[in-house]
């Protein structure tokens, strides 16, 4: 079932909501890495073995990437246009591993109508990540435009 379309005027601060848990496999860990991040730690199971983390561990860009895959998914906004303003305060906390079920909880932070532009405004929200234990392994805030329902 799709999400209704939802504008400025009908959010508030405080709200959220939390998407479906999605595994990370080392299929995926592996591909990703090879592709954009060939650290060691994510590509080569015996070095990864030797060094801090102990076995191979998910790039934290590839964590990020699948946060905001899971944001289209969800659609939180229903069809309404989103533009992606800022990211603040992007934090890898812990190791994701391959196996591990992630989480992702966003809330309302702040709604503003633009004075300039009042058919849209700013919504900022903070996103936390959570693994099967309940480890929060990537925290963020998003700034966004968003488009207001009507001028007022």
């Amino acid at each position: 079932m799709q999400n209704p379309d939802l504008y400025l005027e009908d959010l508030t601060p405080g709200e959220s909501w939390t998407g479906q848990p999605f595994q990370i496999t080392e299929a995926e860990i592996l591909a990703f890495a090879r592709e954009y991040d060939p650290q060691p730690m994510h590509v080569d199971a015996e070095a990864s073995a030797k060094g801090r983390f102990g076995g191979i561990i998910a790039s934290g860009w590839h964590v990020a990437s699948r946060v905001m895959r899971e944001y289209v998914d969800t659609a939180p906004f229903g069809n309404t246009p989103m533009l992606g303003v800022r990211i603040d305060n992007l934090c890898w906390l812990h190791p994701v591993r391959p196996g591990d079920w992630l989480t992702v909880r966003r809330e309302i932070v702040e709604v503003s109508r633009s004075k300039s532009r009042p058919d849209r405004g700013m919504l900022r929200t903070a996103t936390s990540v959570t693994n099967q234990d309940g480890v929060a392994v990537l925290t963020f805030e998003n700034l966004m435009q968003m488009p207001a329902r009507a001028a007022p």
